[in-house]
């Protein structure tokens, strides 16, 4: 068994040795980063390999997987001159989540724990369901009241413990630690646990591929607690490092304007969260998130991408679902906010990029309609 990389806290630098349950900084209770920094291999080096995010095993923290389901590897679609959108509801689960579960399920199965815990309004918590089921792990997963019947009813299925806690995303997350606190306890946390983030980033490394080796001048990301964009800035990072891409695309972060913590930072040119934003209703129930762990991160990668926070409006991502069915791709709403910001002008004017088939722009279509259904005045 390869040892596991070690942990440090990005912010005050405390290490935490990589066999550890522990799920955050034990000086400032910060969430973690990995020390492991790997090199990609070179475009052609690709071919032939498994068809799944595993393909790019050197740049993974856990090799040989045994509870893959054959998550990644997602189309890219056109949708307009310029934009495309990677279909990344098209997965095990109906999300992207599944490619930061896997990771955390992996991981899990080294350190045996006598318990996975995870919080989630819905996504994340169907995925490790999802991964513990497939490596037989037991899983209890912390769900706020008003989650969609539908996740909850897929989370039951692959035999997690539901606890339902009363009170909104930020109590569902505080009962969850608690229960990681207890011994024996591994904290499947999207969030805090950069495992995750080095499944996110297989996004960015399966665009560069089917992209001939090229990255589009902006991702746009949907941003919540930002897990999706800090493994894309890590991806750019290692491809850049590597002179695999001679250019870094710029991050725009597209968050509710119902909440919109970070968005209202950037407006005050602030490296960290200004005030508290209280929660408020929104279709894009996924990136509702008042208080993100990792705000400075994610305010520092898009300042450092020369990109920007985006807001959109209810009737915004409203409409946006509804244009989006109409070209067959049925998105759940929080999965629609980009190209709500697209379709509201919100981007530079994306114009095609010379060579065949290079989109200026890509954003994400990250779960299924089915999961929540049509977002409704």
């Amino acid at each position: 068994m390869t040892p596991l990389p070690d942990y440090f806290c990005p912010a005050d630098g405390t290490r935490v040795p990589g066999g550890s349950l522990d799920w955050c900084c034990p000086a400032c209770r910060g969430p973690l980063d990995l020390d492991f920094a790997p090199t990609p291999g070179p475009l052609k080096s690709l071919g032939g390999r498994v068809n799944s995010l595993w393909r790019y095993a050197e740049c993974l923290p856990l090799a040989a997987p045994t509870t893959s389901l054959g998550e990644g590897r997602t189309p890219l679609v056109s949708l307009t001159d310029g934009v495309a959108a990677k279909l990344d509801f098209l997965m095990p689960t109906l999300s992207f989540k599944d490619r930061g579960a896997v990771l955390l399920a992996e991981l899990a199965l080294q350190l045996r724990p006598r318990q996975v815990v995870a919080d989630s309004s819905g996504n994340a918590g169907t995925a490790i369901a999802a991964y513990c089921a497939r490596a037989a792990l037991p899983c209890t997963v912390y769900v706020p009241e008003g989650t969609s019947a539908k996740k909850l009813e897929q989370i039951e299925a692959h035999g997690a413990r539901l606890r339902v806690v009363e009170g909104d995303r930020e109590a569902t997350a505080h009962a969850a630690r608690e229960a990681a606190d207890e011994a024996g306890v591994f904290y499947a946390s999207h969030v805090f646990n950069p495992y995750f983030l080095h499944g996110t980033k297989t996004y960015v490394h399966e665009l560069w591929e089917d992209l001939g080796g090229r990255l589009p001048d902006a991702l746009v990301v949907p941003v919540g607690n930002g897990t999706l964009l800090l493994g894309a800035a890590l991806a750019v990072a290692e491809l850049h490092a590597a002179g695999l891409i001679d250019r870094r695309p710029a991050l725009y972060a597209v968050q509710a304007a119902a909440v919109a913590p970070l968005a209202h930072a950037w407006e005050q040119g602030a490296d960290d969260l200004v005030g508290v934003t209280p929660a408020a209703p929104t279709f894009a129930e996924g990136i509702a998130i008042p208080r993100p762990p990792r705000a400075r991160q994610i305010l520092r990668a898009v300042r450092e991408s020369g990109g920007a926070f985006l807001t959109v409006t209810e009737d915004q991502i409203r409409h946006a679902q509804s244009d989006l069915a109409s070209r067959g791709l049925y998105v759940e709403s929080t999965g629609v906010a980009c190209w709500a910001a697209v379709r509201a002008g919100a981007l530079p004017q994306p114009r095609p990029r010379p060579g065949e088939g290079m989109p200026a722009a890509v954003v994400p279509l990250c779960g299924a309609g089915l999961k929540t259904g049509p977002a409704r005045a």
